[in-house]
């Protein structure tokens, strides 16, 4: 029987806490909660498992908003209808960025932040992340666009950051103009 998982609100301070690195190898705690939320992703981006489970769409959960203060976050992709790839990033960096900048055409979304937010968030169009997988494999993973968005979007929860932080509030549509929509 699945249960979603139980996701913190932007208030809840863990989200502003530092985390810290996972060790390795994965307690068996810890794989499960990957798996958890991995599952539940998948689960809120298919229109009818959304509806019956009462999931908002997402597409990134960061281990802050399950309530763990460690540096790891999932990110499950849909490449075409129904087929996603699934990303599991531990510990990462980010190793190189392009110049351009992007913001996502809706603005962006978190299943953390349970309200309307208007605005822009700059991000890179292109990323290179550098971290681990669950056994502790080095890995190096790139994203573009949408998937780079999430990534840095992931990544910043890692830091405390919310992306309402990255929104100017006197001017929501800050410097619009010097980025390309997508």
């Amino acid at each position: 029987m699945f249960k979603p998982v139980k996701i913190l609100d932007e208030k809840d301070p863990i989200l502003r806490k530092k985390n810290e690195d996972v060790i390795f190898p994965l307690t068996k705690d810890e794989k499960k909660m990957i798996q958890h939320m991995i599952d539940h992703l998948t689960k809120s981006q298919i229109e009818e498992l959304s509806i019956k489970y009462d999931l908002r769409p997402g597409m990134g959960l960061a281990a802050p908003q399950v309530g763990i203060n460690k540096n790891f976050f999932v990110v499950v992709h849909e490449v075409e209808e129904g087929v996603f790839d699934n990303y599991v990033i531990i510990n990462p960096k980010i190793i190189s960025h392009s110049e351009e900048l992007i913001y996502a055409s809706t603005g962006e979304g978190c299943l953390s932040v349970n309200r309307e937010v208007e605005g822009i968030v700059p991000r890179y169009a292109r990323v290179t992340l550098e971290a681990f997988d669950e056994n502790g494999n080095k890995i190096k993973v790139r994203g573009r666009e949408e998937l780079a968005i999430a990534f840095q979007h992931e990544y910043d929860h890692l830091k405390g950051i919310l992306f309402v932080d990255k929104i100017d509030n006197n001017d929501p549509f800050k410097d619009q103009d010097k980025m390309r929509m997508i």
